[in-house]
């Protein structure tokens, strides 16, 4: 496998005038992104940052995003990647957890900061991003043009740290999950490694996602294979359909909601999206109007990649099994997770780690080429995830058909006991989605006098279908379709639903209303 210092060193030779990173109007080509990193990898080495430290960042997407990627990779730096949008409560739970011994950020998001950096004297050195730092503070513009541009001297492995990723947090405090620096490598090739034909120079990913997310797994194989990473500084439909017209963007990753603000644009089919071969989409199941509705759009290159951070991927929705007019067995399909990916594995287990017959509900227990190495500083939780063979226990719950789809029914944590009946939202969910008013919906369980649980659903309608359909008509829906056991027993309309900022529905929130 090619290591990123061989990408960079290599892209800076053959292609060293080729743009390899775009941002508003700005350019950044291969040798320059090449030299930007070796001189971040130096300058953190010239404050006493050394291989194997954490290294933490809190900024939002922008032009240095991508040398700051590549410079901490350079220097066998982990990058601790902090979501801009948590409050200073969260960020001082992650910096505790990771301890990092340097700290870039942008000046934006310094004065909320600075309080809670006072409170980790080990930090060696804090670097403002863009505007002034006041001293003690390093302003990175300053410290980069005084850098060396030399090779880095450090011997990085395969097997070294590399990033710590922080799960979503949707059913409490976010987990570090480690990954190394092959298995980083590994999972991006994995999840491009179904396109055909495969990637060339001539590539063009749009980042449209935070580069603190799932939008960094594509971004080596886009450099390995020489082509151009376009950077969005926030996603907004308008502006994805100029620029995949302008840059004539190959490849994107978006979640569900993003797909469906893309397809409802007035100016949605005035741009030319004629160069778009692979758009993947996952962290929530997608409504079918809104995958037609794209198909529509852009045409039948759809991926949806099923995975989460402890396992990238897992499994992948190819676009021939993207059928919307054809039998409803291909239709039903259309509701999996798809297949496992060529160096992938999935087999569902029961309580006692029995592996159960296609049709049956287990866990899903699951081999990636993107394993994490741990659950950073919880060795009781890591050995809970991992299987003695090296398998990661998902805690999603789900079931494979005969041709070996994938289905998802829930997390374990989502389970609804409701009267000794085990109720899972997605089945609900998916029999609301079928009703042409609902737009999309999340079940949860809420306490119930006799029932001790009962599942509730806040609903958004689509456009044109307030005061038309009530609560009692999606209860009847859902009765008549999963019987009275199962359905519904209370909606709420709301205007949207609670996500995290990569499109997963929160349903703690909602549940949190109700006890």
């Amino acid at each position: 496998m090619t290591t990123p210092a061989e990408v960079l060193r290599r892209n800076a030779t053959t292609a060293a005038d080729k743009a390899a990173v775009r941002f508003e109007g700005r350019t950044q080509s291969h040798g320059e992104l090449y030299d930007r990193a070796k001189r971040l990898a130096n300058a953190l080495r010239a404050q006493g940052i050394t291989k194997g430290d954490r290294v933490a960042v809190a900024a939002d997407n922008c032009f240095e995003t991508m040398e700051i990627v590549a410079g901490l990779t350079l220097g066998g730096y982990v990058r601790c990647p902090l979501y801009t949008h948590d409050g200073p409560e969260r960020h001082r739970y992650l910096l505790e957890l990771t301890e990092p011994t340097a700290i870039i950020l942008q000046d934006k998001y310094f004065d909320a900061l600075a309080p809670v950096l006072a409170e980790f004297p080990a930090t060696r050195a804090v670097v403002v991003l863009g505007g002034e730092a006041a001293a003690p503070a390093l302003d990175y513009a300053t410290m980069m043009s005084a850098a060396s541009d030399a090779e880095p001297d450090v011997e990085i492995s395969l097997d070294d740290a590399h990033q710590i990723r922080f799960s979503a947090g949707t059913t409490g405090l976010p987990k570090g999950i480690l990954h190394t620096l092959g298995a980083w490598m590994a999972a991006g090739d994995e999840v491009l490694a179904d396109v055909s034909p495969p990637l060339s120079d001539r590539d063009c990913y749009l980042a449209a996602s935070p580069l603190t997310h799932a939008a960094t797994v594509p971004v080596w194989p886009i450099l390995a294979a020489g082509g151009t990473i376009v950077v969005m500084p926030n996603f907004d439909a308008g502006r994805f359909l100029q620029l995949v017209a302008e840059e004539r963007v190959t490849v994107t990753l978006l979640v569900a909601t993003m797909v469906q603000m893309i397809t409802t644009h007035p100016e949605a089919t005035a741009h030319d999206l004629s160069s778009l071969r692979a758009i993947f989409y996952g962290a929530s199941p997608i409504p079918e109007t809104t995958l037609i509705a794209a198909l529509r759009l852009w045409g039948n290159v759809m991926y949806q990649s099923y995975g989460q951070s402890e396992a990238i991927p897992v499994a992948a929705l190819l676009p021939e099994h993207h059928v919307v007019d054809g039998t409803p067995e291909e239709r039903r399909r259309l509701r999996s997770a798809g297949k496992a990916t060529p160096n992938s594995g999935i087999r569902i287990v029961d309580e006692d780690d029995n592996i159960l017959p296609p049709g049956e509900v287990g866990e899903i227990v699951v081999r990636s080429p993107g394993r994490m190495k741990e659950i950073w500083r919880a060795p009781d939780v890591t050995a809970q995830r991992l299987t003695e063979d090296g398998w990661v226990r998902t805690r999603d719950m789900g079931w494979l058909d005969e041709d070996q789809f994938l289905y998802l029914a829930d997390r374990k944590e989502d389970l609804i006991i409701s009267g000794g009946y085990n109720i899972w939202p997605a089945e609900l969910e998916n029999a609301l989605a079928e009703h042409p008013a609902v737009r999309e919906a999340a079940v949860v369980g809420i306490p119930h006098e006799k029932w001790v649980e009962t599942p509730h659903a806040d609903v958004v309608l689509e456009d044109g279908w307030a005061g038309t359909v009530s609560a009692q008509d999606l209860i009847e829906w859902t009765r008549e379709r999963l019987g009275s056991v199962k359905k519904i027993t209370s909606v709420e309309f709301v205007e949207l639903l609670p996500r995290t900022p990569i499109g997963k529905v929160l349903r703690r929130e909602i549940r949190d209303r109700y006890r």
